[in-house]
């Protein structure tokens, strides 16, 4: 894949969102699609109540936009099986994601799907994924990142699909709770899979979608940024999250994924690590969970907290691709 088409998916979804974002927010804003802010998070977040959210449609249209123009570029053809499938998890889960959105800023019910109905809608989705994947050359095994080791999963590999799509899904939603957080980490691991898919396998479609969807969220951050003028909501973490996880599966690095995404995989960790605390032994490990809340009652700004991290996930992805391309 050459520099230009690179560059150009990149620039086409990011032009996409920063020309269509001064005419949607407003109207976001005229529809009352305000965030409502839980009661229990940090007290410096009540300013951000009203709040648009559902940014995440800016995103999902730019890449699916983006990605198409330029599928037809270098590819000669607006279609192909890769793009297809990708755009299924991508839009899927998107889908479920506006469906919560609405439910909680339209219809006034702060928690939105209750856990049970988003389960059900991400399995449904990865399931889809995974039958839509058998038409491909399929492969059950696990690569070891940076040597040439690996183990066949055999018939548990549906069940592996599955559960790392919505692993990955929910743990980008998870980290979404600071201005610019995920739109940042979001940018460094899609341009992490494409920097690999270009260096290191035959997939343009894979990378041209991944350097699409990371100038999506570049763009999205202009107006994301602290502080922020809009949210992506569960419309935009849950797509990016399962998109995460699909390219990941697509490029067989499944285990990799995990140092790629490592601030998503520690976000997740802790909020897990809270609840087993606080069941077992009736004691808190983090301030307040996610950890990135942590930091911030421990005094640091938000801004301090958001530049760690990405400086955290940058760091990773550097090392990721030392290990996929050197090694």
């Amino acid at each position: 894949m050459d520099l230009l088409y690179i560059i150009a998916s990149i620039l086409v979804s990011f032009l996409i969102v920063v020309m269509t974002a001064p005419i949607i927010i407003p109207f976001l804003r005229r529809l009352k699609f305000g965030q409502s802010i839980r009661e229990e998070g940090p007290k410096s977040h009540h300013k951000k109540t009203g709040t648009p959210t559902m940014g995440g449609v800016m995103i999902i249209v730019s890449v699916v936009l983006g990605s198409l123009i330029l599928h037809r570029f270098v590819l000669g053809t607006f279609f192909s099986r890769e793009w297809l499938l990708l755009m299924v998890v991508f839009i899927g889960f998107g889908a479920l994601g506006f469906i919560d959105d609405f439910i909680k800023v339209v219809l006034k019910r702060n928690l939105g799907l209750t856990s049970i109905q988003k389960l059900i809608g991400q399995l449904v989705v990865s399931v889809l994924f995974y039958l839509l994947l058998l038409g491909t050359d399929i492969d059950t095994a696990l690569q070891l990142p940076g040597t040439d080791m690996s183990f066949d999963l055999g018939f548990l590999y549906p069940v592996f699909v599955v559960v790392l799509l919505v692993g990955a899904s929910n743990a980008v939603n998870l980290t979404d709770g600071l201005d610019g957080l995920v739109g940042g980490l979001g940018a460094i691991s899609f341009l992490t899979f494409g920097s690999i898919a270009v260096l290191t396998t035959n997939e343009s479609v894979i990378a041209l979608i991944s350097f699409s969807v990371a100038g999506g969220l570049l763009g999205f951050l202009v107006f994301n940024v602290h502080p922020a003028k809009v949210f992506m909501g569960d419309t935009g973490s849950l797509a990016l999250g399962g998109l995460l996880g699909a390219i990941g599966l697509m490029l067989k690095l499944e285990i990799l994924l995990v140092l790629i995404g490592f601030v998503f995989v520690i976000e997740t960790l802790s909020v897990m690590i809270q609840v087993i605390s606080f069941k077992t032994r009736g004691k808190r490990v983090f301030l307040m969970s996610p950890i990135h809340h942590h930091f911030e009652l421990k005094g640091w700004s938000e801004w301090r907290v958001v530049t760690t991290f990405w400086l955290v996930g940058l760091l990773s992805s550097v090392l990721s691709i030392l290990i996929q391309v050197v090694l």
